[in-house]
């Protein structure tokens, strides 16, 4: 479309509405796989979601951000507002995201997602980047789905491209060859679409209630954790 200046901005409502932004200048690269560095008097940080530590380059964390952008609160519910910025002033986006090198940051999925594994963060859009580059898969969701053992097992749900067949164990295999055991999902299932809302947002708590049925784990699904 010839239209070579365009920039990607990254935020929420509440950080009225951008914390991050490219440069028009910017490579390709930093362009389509980053939400570029800070803007102008807003800090932007990478902390730990259950220390609120902060972690360096590379590591992922939950995006927190601090300055004039940041909303003051939710109208008339303080505890909400209490609960999504800290004594000191900084908003937790709830999104999941890494600082590179460079100073840009890459966006890499929401803490609600995540799944905690007999106390493993484990976070799904790693596992489903790495199942989408297998030859056979033309599109996957990762979930947790409940476990009695492990509090959450990883279910990979897998589109598989037109006239293309796989079992359970090619995509398992798959996966271990490549990254860690405790990233390879438990369960892996085959459909051929995913539920999605009008607006075309896939529904990965949909998905739960469906392996929840599918694999009568109603008795997993009720045991409180942490």
């Amino acid at each position: 479309m010839n239209m070579t200046e365009i920039t990607i901005v990254f935020g929420q409502t509440e950080s009225s509405p951008g914390c991050t932004m490219s440069h028009s200048d910017d490579s390709v690269e930093i362009k389509v796989n980053t939400v570029g560095g800070p803007l102008p008097g807003i800090e932007c940080k990478i902390v730990d979601p259950e220390t609120n530590e902060e972690l360096p380059d590379g590591q992922t964390g939950e995006f927190v951000a601090r300055g004039y952008n940041i909303m003051k609160g939710y109208y008339k519910m303080p505890a909400a507002t209490a609960n999504a910025i800290d004594a000191d002033g900084w908003l937790h986006t709830g999104d999941l995201a890494m600082r590179r090198p460079d100073g840009n940051f890459k966006i890499t999925g929401r803490i609600k997602d995540m799944i905690i594994r007999g106390g493993e963060n484990i976070y799904p859009k790693e596992i489903e980047d790495f199942i989408y580059t297998h030859e056979k898969v033309s599109d996957v969701q990762v979930i947790g789905v409940p476990d009695k053992q492990y509090g959450e097992q990883i279910m990979a749900c897998v589109i598989l491209k037109e006239g293309e067949t796989s079992t359970e164990e090619e995509i398992k295999d798959f996966v271990l060859k490549h990254m860690a055991k405790h990233k390879v999902p438990k369960y892996v299932r085959f459909v051929d679409s995913f539920p999605m809302n009008a607006a075309g947002k896939i529904l990965k708590y949909k998905m739960v209630e469906e392996a929840v049925n599918l694999l009568n784990l109603q008795e997993a699904k009720d045991i409180e954790t942490a």
